[in-house]
């Protein structure tokens, strides 16, 4: 899904596609219009992610956690597009920083199961997807590469014994989901919340040091900020390897159309294929 084609379904969803303006593309487009945030599924079969997205959000606010609240209470499927609506927030203050994210976490960490039915974090579950939606783009060798190192680290995860409690977690927790705004922090971009080990939400911040150029000095302010260092933990190395199958798979999906997203693929599967942890990732 392009620029046009999501402006195309906001038009049809009656949301003055004209006057919207494109804030992020990516498995979502994200539109500001007026005082809402609009969010255009790339397809149907996120419709029950952007639901269970929903009533995270009004979960939340019943618990007092800082988050995006939804605008609308249900989301449309609106020419086989999910589109959902939220409350826009104000203007940030400031940039928001690994430290801002660890007492969100810590929040998110202590609340009890979701009275509703929270999935396992599937951190690998979109692979297949964005591999097929990469098809000729990609060379067959690193999509079957990509699938083999997926059941690896699958099986490998199933087996972990967690250092923290399971329960809610963010799913995808970096800075950019955290918009510091007048009244301090909160948490954006709902979609990947599950039940499941909390030491996922850790090994993202660990991999950004690693792999996204995150300065040591903010990763360790993050860790002293929660009260613990997830790289401590003997199970971090499979999590992160996880996430690094994942990410490169996701980055796939924008090859067909995008010749950076091409060579940031390459790029990654190279330094996984030599084994090489400190080459640098870009984001995308």
């Amino acid at each position: 899904m392009d620029e046009t084609r999501a402006r195309e379904v906001l038009e049809a969803a009656g949301l003055a596609a004209q006057d919207a303006t494109l804030l992020a593309l990516g498995e979502n487009a994200v539109f500001g219009a007026g005082d809402v945030v609009v969010k255009v599924g790339r397809s149907a079969e996120l419709l029950e992610r952007a639901e269970r997205e929903l009533a995270v959000a009004g979960w939340l606010e019943k618990a007092g956690v800082p988050a995006v609240r939804a605008a609308e209470p249900k989301a449309r499927l609106v020419e086989s597009h999910p589109v959902t609506l939220w409350h826009r927030l104000p203007e940030a203050v400031r940039p928001a920083e690994a430290r801002d994210l660890a007492p969100l976490l810590r929040q998110v960490h202590e609340l009890p199961a979701a009275p509703f039915a929270l999935q396992r974090r599937e951190l690998l579950g979109g692979v297949e997807r964005w591999l097929r939606l990469a098809g000729d783009a990609i060379d067959a060798a690193d999509a079957a590469y990509l699938r083999e190192r997926r059941d690896g680290f699958a099986a490998a995860a199933a087996a972990l014994t967690p250092h923290l409690p399971p329960g809610p977690i963010h799913g995808d927790a970096l800075p950019r989901n955290v918009h510091v705004g007048p009244d301090g922090p909160v948490l954006v971009d709902l979609e990947t919340f599950s039940s499941d080990l909390r030491e996922h939400d850790l090994v993202v911040l660990a991999l950004a040091r690693d792999r996204y150029g995150l300065a040591p000095e903010a990763y360790d302010a993050f860790a002293a900020a929660y009260g613990w260092d997830v790289r401590d933990w003997p199970g971090c190395p499979v999590l992160r390897g996880a996430r690094e199958t994942a990410s490169c798979a996701w980055v796939a999906q924008h090859a067909p159309s995008n010749p950076r997203a091409l060579a940031e693929f390459r790029r990654r599967v190279a330094s996984l294929r030599e084994g090489d942890t400190e080459v640098r990732w870009y984001p995308f």
